[in-house]
């Protein structure tokens, strides 16, 4: 019992500090802002984005989701593994921010017009064998695929994210979620097709980037655009391109599953998987958020290494325990969640549902050192990655013949360790890794020292 009060004493104490901390309060204000727009986009999902699934029905969600997961593969060709490394430079020398804006800028939107073609030619050799390369899935894909190219404006976050200026984004992000919203409440009013709702996810990414050059610009910020550095351009690619591969294998063994459900099951399955992984995907904000928000912060310290591991062992012991708490509550309620959320048609998607919680737990427990990758582990990030994503291709073919969609949750829980936990732990020379998330699981019964 004394040791119980001498620890909570000392947690105590030491949240007192931080509060009246002018850092804290600053990545505080941050953090809440990126809480309340992931907040408001949690609710649009449960109102909006689940009834849309319900108005679809399984086929036609299925298919819908099956072309949004072929266009995601692709993606991690158009970032270029540029998203953490470009903050990172920006917070270490802020006085080029317009020259690395431009650059990266440039560098992206090469690489979403690559990223479209790539997937206009490999439609056009699917197609070969059947006459027929304007089919519907191929329209549905394509529409959604045009919305890659501007991705390159997500330099513009990149700025709001190394200077702390998080309610830039949300803001925009906010504005961009009600209209959105309000398109698909008037779609399913109207009783629309399902080509209407792909269009919307196109709207969606434009609107985004208008919205957010124009309240960059508002602020009297240069024009990045007219800047671009071919040294610096090297520079970029030369340390990003371990993180570009590695977010290519993270779009395949985040995304292969439902591609290749479609082709070995079959839409209705596509559909009802892919609504039990929403409800799994829809909490990742959580992580993300505080991650992101705390980041500078983190690489502030990087020198400092006792500081910096002592704050990523803090952070997996909130993250981990968190992640717990909301997967056994998910796993002990997804009958009645699917049930009301999706109605009946979709109540397979319950056993899926109750399987696939277990990811949250994984995914919030290792976000701390996962973050840290980008930072000095590129090279494990792109292995790890890399072999996970093979991993999920084997294990799919392995448990879809053998436990059809259920098997694919199954798969997928399993790759999430794999990629995770176990190759923290088997790779020497980031073992580290996992100490510094097994330390934070193990912190509330070693006792709170800080």
């Amino acid at each position: 019992m004394k040791f119980a009060k001498n620890n909570f004493s000392a947690l105590t104490s030491y949240l007192s500090r931080l509060k009246s901390h002018p850092g804290v309060r600053r990545y505080g204000i941050n953090t809440a802002w990126l809480f309340s727009e992931q907040v408001l986009r949690l609710i649009a999902g449960f109102f909006v984005g689940v009834w849309v699934a319900r108005y679809l029905g399984p086929e036609k969600f299925g298919l819908f989701s099956y072309a949004l997961a072929f266009v995601s593969i692709f993606q991690g060709i158009a970032k270029l593994g540029l998203d953490g490394i470009v903050v990172r430079d920006l917070v270490q020398e802020s006085e080029k921010r317009d020259v690395y804006l431009g650059t990266s800028f440039w560098l992206k939107l090469i690489g979403g017009v690559i990223t479209f073609l790539v997937i206009v030619i490999i439609l056009f050799i699917q197609s070969i064998s059947t006459y027929s390369f304007f089919t519907e899935t191929n329209i549905y894909i394509l529409i959604i695929a045009f919305g890659i190219i501007f991705q390159s404006f997500e330099v513009i976050d990149f700025y709001y994210q190394a200077t702390v200026q998080a309610k830039y984004i949300s803001i925009r992000r906010i504005i961009q979620l009600i209209l959105s919203s309000i398109i698909k409440i008037f779609l399913v009013l109207t009783g629309a097709d399902l080509i209407w709702f792909v269009l919307v996810s196109l709207f969606d990414i434009i609107s985004l980037s208008i919205m957010g050059w124009l309240i960059y610009r508002s602020q009297g910020l240069p024009n990045f655009v007219r800047y671009f550095d071919i040294e610096i351009g090297k520079k970029l690619l030369k340390d990003s391109w371990p993180l570009l591969l590695s977010s290519i294998a993270i779009s395949i063994y985040m995304r292969i599953d439902q591609v290749m459900i479609k082709n070995m099951l079959g839409d209705r399955e596509v559909g009802l998987y892919s609504a039990a992984m929403r409800l799994v995907e829809v909490w990742y904000f959580i992580p993300m958020i505080i991650t992101q928000s705390v980041f500078p912060a983190i690489v502030s310290r990087y020198n400092d290494k006792q500081e910096f591991y002592r704050r990523l062992i803090i952070l997996s012991a909130v993250m981990g325990y968190l992640g717990l708490f909301m997967s056994v509550i998910l796993n002990l309620s997804s009958y009645f969640i699917i049930k009301i959320l999706y109605g009946e048609k979709f109540l397979d998607a319950a056993s899926i549902l109750s399987i696939l919680s277990f990811i949250i737990f994984i995914s919030f427990w290792m976000s701390g050192v996962s973050r840290r990758q980008a930072i000095d582990m590129q090279k494990f990030a792109l292995f790890a990655t890399t072999l996970s994503a093979i991993s999920n291709i084997i294990l799919n073919l392995i448990f879809i013949p053998l436990y059809g969609v259920k098997g694919a949750a199954v798969a997928s829980v399993l790759n999430q360790f794999i990629a995770g936990p176990f190759f923290a732990f088997v790779h020497p020379k980031v073992r580290e890794n996992f100490y510094i998330v097994l330390k934070g699981l193990l912190l509330p019964f070693k006792g709170f020292k800080l």
